[in-house]
């Protein structure tokens, strides 16, 4: 691994997106077609992503924190940032990295987590207006906004182009008001977010209302929740260019593991162990030999 710059990388995260290279540079309308980041939560699972041809990754904030047996939002910026090495370090695709609140309220302690995202060899990072705190846990659109202003002046310091994702976090977090969600992207595009990003969005018409009002920005989309998993081909109709599947695999993953390990104590029985992956083929992935090559794989309809 390592093979692959930095700043290359950072090209070819923009490049998926449709964006310029150089911030300077105006932003462009994106042609049909989104692509698919899944989220690994350990170098393994990175590893068994970029076999399977995917073509960038992205942390998840929740896997990880299961991975230590924590749940979402008790890991500290020390850790978020080393995880981030592990992923970085364990494939040579662009990886992005799910930041929660940059780990501070200060606008200034967001710019410096950007900064120090961007050190571990990060190519992309999030912000989002979710402020942690159960009594007010959406920050107040002002704050958010400058909050967003701050990220993006310090992703724009940096010598490569870092891609800065801006989430409104409204319906993730009882907060089912979808035109103050779509103010808050507007803004957050207009404070210099590159891709904008609004969790738990109700439904395609939602998802469509919020990729027109900040066109031709990128907007995520992510699939991993249940009872709003669209398709690639409908979340491209709507306008997405990107579609993250979050903590979706780490729970599927556990919930496999929960599964077997239930059989095993309470019946006795181990039929499971003829359904685990052969050693050799999980061997291939941890090796980088996994998997046919990206030129043999078929896309799904609905995807660049």
């Amino acid at each position: 691994m390592g093979q692959v710059s930095q700043h290359d990388k950072a090209k070819r995260f923009r490049a998926l997106h449709r964006l310029p290279a150089t911030a300077s540079a105006p932003v462009t309308a994106a042609p049909p077609g989104a692509f698919v980041i899944p989220n690994p939560w350990d170098a393994g699972s990175a590893r068994i992503l970029a076999g399977l041809g995917f073509e960038a990754l992205a942390t998840t904030s929740s896997g990880f924190a299961m991975s230590l047996g924590r749940v979402d939002g008790s890991i500290t910026r020390d850790e978020a940032l080393a995880h981030a090495r592990v992923i970085v370090g364990a494939t040579d695709l662009p990886v992005a990295a799910d930041l929660e609140n940059c780990f501070g309220d200060d606008p200034a302690i967001v710019a410096e987590t950007i900064g120090l995202a961007a050190a571990t060899g990060l190519v992309g990072g999030s912000v989002e207006d979710f402020t942690g705190d159960s009594r007010n846990q959406i920050y107040d659109f002002a704050l958010a906004v400058e909050r967003v202003t701050a990220a993006a002046e310090a992703a724009r310091s940096l010598a490569f182009p870092f891609t800065l994702t801006a989430r409104a976090e409204n319906f993730l977090h009882g907060r089912p008001n979808l035109d103050d969600t779509i103010r808050r992207l507007q803004a957050f595009a207009e404070a210099g977010a590159d891709v904008l990003f609004a969790p738990a969005l109700p439904n395609l018409d939602a998802i469509r209302q919020a990729c027109a009002a900040v066109a031709p920005r990128p907007v995520n989309v992510l699939a991993g929740m249940k009872g709003l998993s669209f398709s690639a081909a409908e979340l491209t109709a709507a306008g997405v260019r990107r579609i993250s599947l979050g903590g979706s695999l780490a729970r599927y993953a556990y919930g496999s593991f929960l599964a077997a390990a239930r059989d095993a104590i309470s019946s006795g029985t181990f039929a499971y162990v003829d359904r685990v992956l052969p050693r050799t083929e999980l061997d291939s992935f941890m090796a980088g030999t996994g998997e046919a090559p990206k030129s043999e794989k078929k896309k799904p309809a609905g995807m660049a």
